[in-house]
């Protein structure tokens, strides 16, 4: 099943650029989410009800968890659920910029089965189906061989590099960002980047679809404490998210304050 999953997910992802391209980022009328949740725009909602439409009509009896839908129990009852993030990186979006993405997942049990994570306007489509590798455009995809913290290339915000988060001196990390967090575990996953590090709490739109590219890729995915990810949960968050190559990450939880 994750197999035909994952060709339903990539059918859907690239429906979901077409409609998103067919809205120009820095014009799309916005708002304010309540609750300081950030900014919302036009081309978010059309691209959920283009997911919504094809991913729903095919699949009836999955769950339904996206960040721009109002959440409910009915997911928690099924065995199966997608988890959206219509377009992460929607400031990005919103400036005209090309670092956004789709970031589509299918959950089966508390764990990732299939995955992708599409940026129409590089033309990046990044994929994976639990036990089949990972793949951008049909290549093959893997994870650096990083294994010393030191010089390790990571995408990681500036505060995570406070003194107070780490156990000694911080490490000197090249420090790297990109808007969406899809899309800076996806560069994990093609080896672009040795590691990816996020301390607050995420919410499981954004990380699902990478969460089982990164680890078809060779990487070892977890919480900020080392914890294996479960999704679909009742409060749909993670307490942060660690990616990178089972040798780098251990010697982040070896330098990270618990």
């Amino acid at each position: 099943m994750p197999a035909q999953d994952l060709s339903l997910l990539i059918h859907a992802a690239r429906a979901a650029g077409q409609t998103a391209l067919a809205f120009a980022g820095p014009t799309a009328r916005f708002w304010e989410k309540p609750d300081g949740a950030g900014p919302v725009t036009e081309a978010d909602l059309a691209v959920n009800e283009t997911l919504k439409r094809i991913l729903r009509d095919a699949r009836p009896d999955y769950g339904w968890l996206s960040e721009e839908d109002v959440d409910g129990p009915a997911r928690l009852t099924t065995r199966r659920t997608f988890v959206i993030d219509p377009i992460d990186g929607t400031r990005s979006f919103m400036k005209g910029d090309a670092a956004w993405a789709h970031s589509i997942a299918v959950v089966e049990d508390g764990r990732v089965t299939a995955g992708v994570i599409h940026l129409p306007m590089m033309d990046k489509l990044y994929a994976a189906a639990q036990g089949g590798g990972a793949v951008l455009n049909d290549a093959p995809i893997h994870v650096s061989d990083a294994r010393q913290l030191s010089g390790a290339e990571v995408l990681v915000a500036r505060p995570t590099m406070l003194d107070k988060n780490w156990i000694g001196t911080p490490p000197k990390l090249n420090r790297h960002h990109r808007p969406s967090l899809a899309y800076r575990m996806a560069l994990v996953a093609q080896g672009r980047f040795d590691a990816m590090v996020t301390l607050r709490a995420s919410w499981e739109w954004d990380i699902a679809a990478g969460a089982v590219i990164c680890a078809e890729a060779g990487a070892r995915v977890s919480d900020r404490f080392g914890d294996p990810l479960r999704f679909n949960g009742a409060h749909p968050q993670t307490p942060g998210a660690l990616v990178a190559a089972p040798p780098l990450h251990d010697a982040f939880l070896g330098a990270l304050r618990p």
